[in-house]
């Protein structure tokens, strides 16, 4: 299994990103994936995460409102559109694939991970 993350970058507050990351060697429709981020001393948390049928969100309340997760099961690709973003948001982000069928915190609840892409917000 392979997931591989990109649209990273460097951007101003306010500005908006979107993120991609794309998997091979799973049947991608059958699982739940999320999107993490790790900021520099921090701990991984989760931002966002879509259920395998697409048939629910969940947000992290820091996010809610600006961040957007969907998936396109036939490109076995889930996205993340940030929009309005802050020097907080500033961190690596990672696409993960759930063990199960719901969207958990807890990154120990992940099976594959992809690489992670830098995003960076300047004031």
């Amino acid at each position: 299994v392979q997931l591989q993350a990109s649209g990273g970058g460097l951007v101003q507050a306010g500005d908006s990103l979107r993120l991609s990351c794309t998997a091979s060697g799973l049947t991608f429709i059958s699982y739940t994936t999320a999107w993490f981020r790790q900021a520099p001393g921090k701990e991984r948390e989760l931002v966002a995460g879509v259920r395998r049928t697409s048939s629910g969100t969940d947000y992290a309340d820091s996010v809610k409102g600006r961040f957007t997760i969907s998936r396109d099961n036939a490109k076995n690709t889930v996205y993340l559109q940030m929009n309005s973003l802050k020097p907080e948001d500033t961190a690596t982000y990672y696409c993960a694939v759930a063990r199960s069928g719901l969207v958990r915190a807890n990154s120990a609840e992940y099976a594959w991970w992809g690489q992670g892409t830098l995003v960076t917000v300047s004031s």
